[in-house]
């Protein structure tokens, strides 16, 4: 049995049952995964994206209810609840994107010991895109895939991305891997942000969720990433892109306005993925389930037929 873990019902605003367990890594950290288990159809793997907790997801873990799954969200190394990296805990950090692989194999194991039902399906937002992506490449066992606005093209401005690499690797020669990336924010994004300035959600309610939890569970607050993290970053793209796509099922959903991570990247690699679909969302931004129900309702209504398409046959009772 893994040990509890914090979680906030009253912020998730999710589904019951609900907990949070702790996990360890193979490289020695602890994770804290989040168990949604109100569906016998199978289990939604969450993979967030970066700054974000288990709690971010309890809405999309209601509606996952009512398709009749489970669902699991994880809060990565340097997030949330988990092990922080650095010193400065505000600071979002990771040395290799790889390292994010060993918190996908936690999760995973933690699952199947939980016994939670079976197949699992993949839903990766942002950060988690792009962990998301290397993990299917590396064989993880789902029946198909989800991403929302995935990072697989970090969105720097165009004269740094030839120098990008040079840039992280001088930062680590020099020791300054782990300071906070210039342009960024001391403090978390959404609380530094005005409603009609930021770049996530044109839902004053989606934001105002997600504010709530942060000023009311500071535990789970981070600000910028640090340079390491956006050379890692950098590098993890880059690498992602001359890679096949996997023989997987996949839905990919973007906002018309996304401007967070790279349109561009995300439609070469759904050109390049066969059978893929790119659903575009009209005056949408980056955080496309948190978008007012004019919005939000039709995609989860396709997100429930890719996901029906893709279940298992139901046998026949004698």
């Amino acid at each position: 049995m893994l040990p509890s873990a914090p979680y906030r019902h009253d912020l998730a605003e999710g589904p019951e049952p609900a907990r949070a367990v702790w996990v360890d890594t193979s490289d020695g950290l602890r994770l804290r995964v989040g168990f949604f288990e109100t569906g016998n159809r199978g289990t939604v793997l969450i993979f967030p994206g970066r700054t974000e907790a288990v709690e971010k997801y309890g809405r999309l873990a209601i509606h996952f209810a009512g398709m009749g799954y489970s669902s699991v969200a994880i809060d990565w190394r340097g997030q949330g609840f988990a092990d922080r990296i650095l010193a400065n805990p505000l600071i979002g950090h990771v040395d290799h994107f790889h390292d994010y692989q060993h918190d996908v194999e936690a999760v995973v194991a933690a699952v199947r010991a939980a016994g939670m039902p079976t197949p699992y399906y993949l839903l990766a937002h942002s950060m988690g895109g792009a962990i998301g992506l290397r993990a299917l490449l590396r064989g993880l066992d789902v029946r198909a895939a989800v991403f929302t606005g995935p990072m697989w093209g970090v969105n720097l401005p165009i004269w740094a991305r030839p120098v990008a690499g040079l840039i992280g690797s001088g930062a680590r020669v020099l020791n300054l891997h782990d300071r906070l990336a210039p342009t960024t924010g001391a403090k978390p994004y959404i609380l530094a942000t005005p409603f009609e300035e930021n770049l996530l959600t044109r839902a004053r309610d989606g934001l105002d969720y997600m504010v709530r939890q942060v000023r009311e569970e500071p535990r789970i607050a981070l600000a910028g990433p640090s340079i390491g993290w956006v050379h890692a970053a950098y590098r993890e793209a880059r690498d992602l892109a001359r890679q096949a796509s996997p023989d997987l099922p996949c839905l990919t959903i973007m906002g018309e306005n996304e401007r967070v991570v790279r349109q561009d990247a995300i439609r070469d690699r759904i050109k390049a993925w066969a059978g893929a679909e790119l659903i575009e969302v009209p005056e949408g931004e980056h955080e496309v389930l948190m978008e007012g129900p004019e919005k939000l309702e039709p995609l989860l209504n396709r997100m429930e037929d890719f996901f029906d398409q893709h279940s298992p046959p139901v046998r026949a009772r004698r």
